[in-house]
């Protein structure tokens, strides 16, 4: 259905005679209620100034004077209680400063060190990455090992793309570094 000037004349008749929406979309037939109301919008008729205007106003009479409402008696309440006292501001906590969000495409924030992870699991992974296949996003399968290497904003960013552990995402040497046993995260803590 397109807009003709015949039609957009008949919805500027109609608009203007105070006839709603739907009764437009009826009349016109082949548009909605919707694509009246747009239409309406894009031609600057949404203010119904013209057509059947409401009937003048005629001066209404004065409402008789309505009979004085008893007042209703105040509610029972307790007697007022002093404000408590505020608290010092020694006592206020403040509040814990949050992680910073770094936009996309920025370079992130220097990761934990590489003391935290075993040197035996940091040589494994230096020397596999050595003889990584080092495959695109669009190369990786279930079988390959999806450890990430570099940066994912430059053109040097690849996957290690081994052959993984059964059941792991990664190789023997990234799952090494992935999953840590339990105790040794936590010691490192403290």
């Amino acid at each position: 259905m397109s807009w003709t000037d015949e039609r957009v004349e008949l919805l500027k008749k109609m608009w203007g005679e105070g006839q709603s929406a739907s009764q437009i979309a009826k009349e016109l037939g082949g548009v909605t209620r919707n694509a009246v109301i747009g239409k309406v919008h894009r031609l600057g008729l949404s203010n119904r100034t013209g057509g059947a205007a409401p009937a003048k106003a005629e001066p209404k009479e004065k409402p008789a004077p309505k009979a004085e409402a008893k007042p209703k008696p105040a509610p029972k309440t307790e007697p007022a209680r002093p404000a408590p006292e505020p608290a010092a501001a020694a006592e206020v906590k403040p509040l814990p400063p949050r992680k910073q969000i770094i936009p996309a495409g920025q370079p992130l924030p220097p990761q934990p060190s590489a003391n935290e992870i075993s040197p035996e699991a940091l040589a494994k992974v230096n020397e596999v990455e050595k003889k990584a296949k080092k495959i695109s996003l669009m190369e990786l399968t279930e079988r390959t090992c999806k450890w990430p290497v570099g940066d994912p904003a430059t053109e040097d960013f690849w996957f290690c793309g081994l052959p993984v552990q059964q059941g792991k995402p990664y190789c023997e040497a990234h799952v090494g570094v992935a999953f840590q046993p339990m105790s040794a995260r936590r010691d490192r803590r403290r």
